[in-house]
C-alpha cells in the first residue's frame, strides 16, 4: 500500500509540529511542510503530495492567495486543498467552497482527530 503525502503550509512551526505528530501517530502519511505561501507552492510542484492543508491567515500570501496560486500550475491544480482556519463562520466557509477548496477544517483541532477529518473530507479509508 502506498503512503499517503501531506503537505501543511502553515507559518506557525507549533502547528506543523502538531499536524506532523497527529497525521504520522494516527494514520502514518508522511508529512512535509512549508513555512509560507510561495514555499508551499514550491513544494507542492516538487513533491506532488496527496492533498495541501493550508492555513487562510499568512503573512506575505495569504491562503486564499497561495490556493489561487496552486490551481494556476498544471501540476499542483488537481491536488486537493483543506483550508484550515480560526475563521469558522459560516459565510466565510461557504466563501472558502466557492473558491474550490476539498474541505475546511477549523483551528483549535485535535491533532489525532485530524486523520479522520481528512479521510472523511476526501473519501480515504485510514490504516487499521
Amino acid at each position: 500500500m502506498v503512503t499517503k503525502r501531506v503537505l501543511i503550509i502553515d507559518d506557525e512551526e507549533t502547528i506543523q509540529t502538531v499536524v506532523q505528530f497527529g497525521i504520522r501517530m494516527r494514520a502514518g502519511w508522511q508529512v512535509l511542510t512549508a513555512s509560507s505561501g510561495v514555499q508551499g507552492i514550491q513544494t507542492a510542484q516538487a513533491e506532488q503530495p496527496d492533498v495541501i492543508l493550508l492555513d487562510v491567515m499568512m503573512p506575505e500570501m495569504d491562503g486564499i492567495e497561495t490556493f489561487k496560486n496552486l490551481q494556476s500550475y498544471p501540476e499542483t491544480e488537481q491536488i486537493p486543498v483543506i483550508f484550515l482556519t480560526a475563521k469558522a463562520q459560516t459565510a466565510e466557509k461557504r466563501q472558502f467552497h466557492e473558491l474550490g477548496v476539498s474541505g475546511v477544517i477549523t483551528k483549535p483541532f485535535n491533532s489525532l482527530d485530524l486523520p479522520e477529518q481528512i479521510a472523511k473530507i476526501l473519501r480515504w479509508s485510514l490504516p487499521s
